[in-house]
């Protein structure tokens, strides 16, 4: 009688290493998704709005190297945080803020989703502008409280986290 008991009991153990393994698995799997392809960030402040809000998260994608202007992606600035912010220009692009307005290459940026007038900020920055190889011009989209390119100065494109592919409900997709 006492074997069969054991017996029973070593099953139970081998299941239970079984399950073990896949757990195991699963957890190195979702840990990898998250390191090499996608990401999340935490939107602070309004610098964003009407598009993002205070402490909304937002997943980005990694593995896209390739940005546009409009994008909207995690960044690091120079200090060392990180941000969302949309890019303006790219490199070659040369940008200037006239009128409360914003021009790339001589052209008036159409931009719906913006807040406020956009006004040049104390910062590195002169205006003209032209964007550096390797480098963008970001801008958060309340222009009248964000912190962004116009104060801080380009960022690297390696300083980019991901764009911006879901945040509180709504996809963004472009295709890569």
């Amino acid at each position: 009688m006492s074997r069969r008991i054991l017996g029973k009991y070593d099953g139970l153990k081998y299941g239970w290493l079984k399950d073990a393994k896949k757990f195991l698995l699963l957890v190195l799997f979702v840990f990898l998704v998250f390191r090499l392809v996608i990401g999340f960030s935490f939107v602070k402040g309004n610098s964003m709005e009407p598009t993002l809000h205070d402490g909304e998260i937002v997943l980005y994608v990694r593995i896209s190297r390739q940005y546009q202007k409009g994008d909207v992606v995690s960044v690091r600035i120079p200090d060392g945080e990180y941000y969302v912010k949309r890019i303006i220009a790219t490199e070659g692009d040369t940008i200037d803020l006239k009128d409360g307005r914003v021009y790339v290459n001589d052209e008036p940026l159409d931009e719906p989703y913006i807040k406020g007038e956009t006004l040049p900020q104390e910062g590195t920055v002169r205006y003209p502008f032209t964007v550096k190889e390797d480098q963008i011009f970001v801008m958060g989209d309340n222009r009248e409280t964000s912190m962004d390119s116009r104060s801080f100065g380009v960022v690297g494109t390696r300083q980019i986290k991901g764009r911006i592919w879901f945040h509180a409900g709504q996809f963004y997709i472009r295709k890569i």
